[in-house]
């Protein structure tokens, strides 16, 4: 058959988490082991007395970072935090890492060593052995592939698909930050490559350039989950922004909630430069991603206890399904909140 007569769906129009529903949809599971496949921050295997956590992740050269102004260092430090904080959204503790690592010849051992330095820091930071991978020749470019493992006791482990209706909707530290320090500098490379001569503009930006150039996983905030008590009926880390991962823990949690945009925590340095970039604050938390905070439903009996917890904010709450994903906008408005962050096909 003549190929322009075979139907073509253009991966756009699926875009990345519709192309993961279609690919996986037909996936078959074979072993009782397998406890949780595809569908969450990890997946999650028996292995006796604790359940084992994996999660792999593919970054790529042009896409997921710019090494214009992303130091090697800090590429593979990043590598191996943000899947570390796939483990923390499962409530879990890191154990092992695996790197595999593809790259063209434009690349010296010198270079390969200094992204190294970044991964080897973030193992040592986070007490993870890093336990092999594979090294392979690239056409062009660099490309990174992270593998993560760790564990879980039973009773601790947390779902996406597991928040209830009058749940608390919380979230660690502060977002759209790192959305911030994108912008600035992708600003900042347009300016040098119009005049190489320009000095880059980056005074007082330092918080939202870290949250950019390296994020941390929030284990602080799991580690004083559990001394207060809070057992989260539902966790996602944000990763590809505050609205993407709400709709994800409502859609496997067959709910719908409530966020209040004026109880979004956004840190002063982010809403300066929001307003500097002529964006709404909200709209960088809401929509920005690579916060790498912890999104995270407890149950009304533990306000007593959360509240007192350092850096988590309670941003609304778990409603029925049918009542929708909303947004309460400062001026007391209802908007549906829509997928707008970081969508890996565009």
């Amino acid at each position: 058959m003549p190929e322009n007569n075979i139907s073509r769906t253009e991966l756009s129009a699926l875009g990345e988490f519709g192309l993961i529903e279609h690919l996986t949809k037909h996936i078959k599971l074979y072993h009782a082991s397998t406890v949780k496949g595809v569908g969450d921050d990890t997946a999650v295997i028996d292995v006796g007395d604790h359940y084992l956590l994996a999660t792999t992740d593919l970054l790529i050269e042009g896409i997921h970072f710019d090494l214009t102004y992303t130091p090697l260092k800090h590429l593979g430090y990043k590598a191996i935090v943000v899947n570390l904080s796939d483990i923390a959204a499962m409530n879990g503790k890191p154990t092992q890492v695996m790197v595999g690592l593809s790259v063209s010849n434009r690349y010296s051992v010198e270079a390969l060593s200094e992204l190294y330095e970044g991964i080897l820091a973030a193992c040592k930071k986070y007490k993870v052995d890093l336990v092999g991978g594979d090294t392979t020749s690239s056409p062009s470019g660099l490309f990174l592939s992270i593998t993560a493992l760790g564990t879980v006791a039973k009773n601790t482990v947390c779902y996406r698909h597991t928040a209830r209706a009058n749940d608390l909707v919380c979230v660690s530290g502060d977002l759209g930050a790192s959305y911030m320090g994108l912008l600035l500098f992708e600003r900042e490379k347009a300016v040098f490559i119009n005049d190489p001569t320009m000095q880059p503009d980056l005074a007082g930006k330092e918080y939202i350039l870290q949250r950019q150039l390296k994020p941390e996983p929030r284990f602080d905030i799991i580690h004083a989950l559990l001394n207060a008590g809070v057992k989260p009926t539902a966790m996602i880390d944000i990763s590809d922004g505050l609205a993407s991962e709400i709709l994800h823990l409502c859609k496997e949690s067959k709910t719908g909630c409530r966020l209040f945009e004026e109880k979004l925590p956004i840190d002063p340095i982010t809403i300066n430069s929001a307003d500097e970039f002529g964006i709404q604050p909200s709209t960088a938390a809401m929509n920005g991603g690579e916060d790498y905070e912890l999104l995270f439903t407890i149950s009304l009996d533990d306000f007593e206890k959360i509240k007192t917890i350092p850096g988590v904010t309670i941003i609304g709450h778990i409603t029925d399904e049918e009542d929708g994903v909303q947004l309460v906008t400062s001026g007391g408005s209802l908007v549906p909140i829509k997928a707008q962050g970081w969508n890996h096909m565009k």
